[in-house]
């Protein structure tokens, strides 16, 4: 569909446009509130082994405070246009802005890991619907022709994010403490509430379902959450060698293909599959599941090879990552400013090859690397997200009415949290079998004796820097820099 053609077909949709001035408070308003909920995934993760000293807990006791908070999350997520809808998006938005508040208090406030996690939980059933909330209200706020430029404001802080979260966390818990890193969302979140509450509004097209799809909710509750606890223990338990794992694996793939099946012939589903009648919209997800998947895979590469192999710690591991941030930066603000200018398709190419160019860079790094022959390339990989981001988004949602707005976003976060997902277990396998097919191989007689002998792991296992949407603290596999004893 042309860019003229889209214009008109939503032309008739809109409500009365709204001052410039309450636009960008209502963009300020909702992106500092989604910037503090994707935000806090990344700054956890550096504080985790100061939360396990601090609680007296093991390496796989801690690691359930990330995993509760992705499992519930994962589960709230695709339900967000029906909640919208049942609740009113204005309220719901509060609520999920107030839940999150308090639960981060309770978190940095908790006396024991039980405590902790019942709030991580909490933390994730509000912090989830905030993603695809703000974009679609961002989306509907902006006339046709700034859209583009609106998904470049609103990709800046869901991408940038993830980037920086690990050198922010790493200086909060170094400087102060580890409850800090929940205690920063208490001003945040109080700020949002007010604006949101002053300027936010519901829109004329939204109705409330007449009743609830009880079938479609446990089905979608039992899918999302057994395929998100699968993805992130699988490495812990050695993948399909356990009979636990292959459980999660079977129910989540009964679960949601009935999930699937139930929506496609429900009168009133919980999440409209309908929109992926759209070409535009069907694609836009293909690609955001690959463009996930490598994103977020190297960046965890990235942060095991710098401190497992090189011994950065948290401070400079996150340093090497910030440039991404940088690059991230400067390619959505020059795509948001291009989008109506020249061919979507063109951006996306640019973005695409960019990306494949810091990958290969990426692949042939060795130990005696310095700082810059790894910044770069990050750089380059942030400048290629943000050329397809800006187009990604604008192109899928050009064609999508309103009224399915709601639905849209939310399958779009939850394709992109998939696939983030997903290459993060993958890469996570692939490198602990890996190193352990080097182990195997390899025998202490072919090591030259004028070679200083590696140091012996710790017993148990490492915790390693992962990030991203199914950010865990451990690694199966042991470091590259020791040798099992």
């Amino acid at each position: 569909m042309t860019t003229t053609a889209a214009e008109a077909s939503a032309t008739p949709e809109q409500d009365a446009p709204i001052s410039a001035l309450r636009r960008w408070a209502i963009t300020v308003t909702v992106m500092t509130v989604t910037v503090m909920q994707v935000l806090d995934v990344t700054v956890i993760n550096v504080a985790l082994p100061h939360m396990q000293g601090s609680l007296s807990a093991g390496v796989d006791e801690i690691s359930w405070v990330l995993t509760s908070y992705l499992a519930a999350n994962a589960v709230v997520l695709p339900a967000t246009g029906w909640l919208a809808g049942i609740l009113g998006r204005k309220r719901f938005f509060l609520l999920c802005t107030v839940g999150f508040t308090l639960a981060s208090a309770l978190c940095g406030l908790a006396p024991n890991l039980n405590v902790l996690l019942l709030a991580r939980v909490l933390q994730g059933i509000a912090g989830g619907p905030l993603m695809p909330l703000s974009q679609a209200i961002m989306w509907e706020i902006f006339p046709f022709r700034q859209r583009g430029m609106a998904m470049a404001v609103w990709g800046m802080g869901i991408m940038m994010a993830p980037i920086f979260g690990p050198t922010l966390g790493g200086w909060i818990t170094d400087n102060w403490s580890w409850r800090w890193t929940f205690y920063i969302n208490l001003p945040i979140g109080v700020l949002g509430f007010f604006a949101a509450s002053a300027i936010l509004f519901d829109p004329s097209y939204l109705r409330k379902p007449g009743k609830i799809d009880i079938p479609g909710l446990c089905l979608m509750v039992v899918g999302f959450l057994s395929l998100q606890l699968f993805l992130d223990q699988g490495e812990r338990y050695e993948w399909f060698d356990s009979n636990f794992i292959v459980i999660l694996g079977f129910t989540a793939v009964v679960a949601l293909i009935g999930f699937l099946v139930r929506e496609l012939t429900a009168d009133e589903p919980i999440l409209d599959l309908g929109v992926y009648r759209d070409r535009n919209f069907a694609a836009a997800s293909v690609i955001m599941v690959f463009v996930m998947f490598g994103f977020f895979s190297s960046m965890v590469l990235l942060a095991l090879f710098t401190q497992k192999v090189l011994g950065y710690d948290a401070w400079t591991s996150g340093l090497v990552l910030a440039p991404g941030g940088v690059g991230n930066l400067f390619s959505l603000i020059i795509a948001g400013r291009l989008i109506n200018r020249m061919d979507q398709r063109i951006l996306l190419l640019i973005g695409c090859v960019l990306n494949a160019w810091a990958a290969w860079n990426m692949s042939v790094l060795t130990s005696n690397v310095d700082y810059w022959a790894l910044a770069w390339p990050r750089f380059v990989q942030g400048l290629g997200v943000g050329f397809i981001f800006v187009p990604l988004n604008a192109v899928g949602l050009a064609t999508i009415p309103r009224i399915s707005m709601g639905n849209a976003t939310a399958l779009l976060n939850v394709v992109r949290n998939l696939g983030g997902g997903a290459g993060v277990a993958v890469v996570s396998m692939i490198l602990a079998r890996r190193t352990q097919e080097h182990q195997s191989t390899s025998s202490p007689t072919s090591i030259p004796s004028t070679r200083r002998r590696r140091p012996a792991c710790p017993r148990g296992r490492p915790t390693s820097a992962r990030t991203g949407p199914t950010a865990s603290p451990r690694s199966s596999a042991p470091s590259p820099g020791c040798t099992r004893s």
